[in-house]
């Protein structure tokens, strides 16, 4: 565990033996809270003698993201107590229920656009990030968010639903897409461990069909239009990289019938037996072999294609997925 993150871990565990100090001094000392307290003073001693953060039992490294979700944890994940790993257990279906509430509404559609998107973490909880914000006063215009959260598990996630509420909370007010980002990334830096950081592919879609396009740092999005294929690259650093950071757009316009496909990595980093990814080619290969399908038909069969792709190779990796159709008929 590096330095910084141990010493923001005990000025956390300081905070805490001074809260339940304070508690104890107005309720008296029940054995729920002096079992705490111990568990603290613990802890505050491992820190002392240079113990912090290594299993009590196979004296290994903790895994980094649960002592930054529990600093009092005691165990690695494979060496849990059975009551520790019912409460774990219980929490992971927790935090998977609040995650999936997050998500926006399926195959979501306005009289200018339609939408389907696929979000499949590898574990319980996911780092990906994938929203749909239509304002009242927006005028029938659609804000689109697809994300990655640098990281796995329970503490990507934390940053993920973070993430969400940044952004649901300035786009009420936006006077742009590339604002919106730069205020977002600002916000997400202080708010953030040092050294955390998210990329992000992020969209305005109006209703004559054009869109403003801010990526921050992440893969690019794909713009199916006729014959052609074409990526829409990246304008700026990813979020958190730096605290004060200009965002560029970029404007396309969707044609009728023409889609936007965007993807985490997880996508193009899929693997196959061999340890090929799929990677961008791929994408862009399967993309072009569906290009007369819906929105849904086209997430469908992108899935399909990297899954005969990477056949019994396990995922190691968050997928998310969003593809954004103008309705029509594809020029001839």
């Amino acid at each position: 565990m590096d330095n910084s993150l141990q010493a923001r871990l005990h000025t956390d565990i300081l905070d805490r033996r001074e809260k339940i100090q304070t508690i104890i001094g107005s309720q008296g000392p029940h054995t729920h809270l002096l079992h705490l307290l111990g568990e603290i003073d613990r802890a505050l001693e491992k820190i002392n003698v240079g113990a912090y953060g290594v299993c009590e039992t196979c004296h290994d490294a903790i895994e980094t993201e649960r002592i930054v979700a529990d600093p009092l944890c005691r165990n690695c994940l494979d060496h849990l107590t059975r009551e520790e790993l019912s409460v774990l257990e219980h929490d992971l279906d927790l935090a998977y229920a609040v995650q999936r509430r997050l998500l926006p509404k399926e195959d979501f559609a306005l009289e200018s656009w339609t939408t389907a998107y696929h979000y499949e973490p590898v574990g319980p909880v996911s780092g990906d990030y994938c929203d749909i914000v239509v304002p009242q006063e927006a005028g029938g215009a659609m804000y689109f968010f697809v994300g990655d959260v640098a990281g796995k598990g329970v503490a990507a996630s934390l940053l993920m639903a973070q993430l969400n509420a940044i952004i649901r909370s300035l786009v009420p007010k936006a006077s742009g897409i590339a604002t919106l980002v730069e205020e977002a990334n600002r916000l997400f830096c202080e708010g953030s461990p040092r050294g955390h950081f998210a990329t992000l592919a992020a969209g305005l879609a109006h209703p004559d069909g054009r869109v403003e396009i801010c990526n921050a740092g992440h893969c690019p999005p794909l713009h199916l239009h006729k014959e052609s294929l074409e990526p829409v690259r990246r304008t700026g650093l990813p979020l958190g990289a730096l605290c004060e950071s200009s965002f560029l757009s970029r404007e396309i316009y969707l044609q009728p019938g023409d889609r936007l496909i965007l993807y985490t990595d997880g996508l193009t980093e899929s693997r196959n037996p061999s340890g090929d990814f799929f990677g961008e080619d791929g994408v862009q290969r399967a993309a072009l072999a569906h290009r007369r399908g819906g929105a849904r038909s086209m997430v469908d069969h992108l899935l399909r294609a990297v899954h005969a792709f990477s056949t019994s190779a396990p995922r190691i990796d968050d997928l998310t997925l969003l593809v954004i159709e103008r309705p029509g008929t594809l020029p001839s």
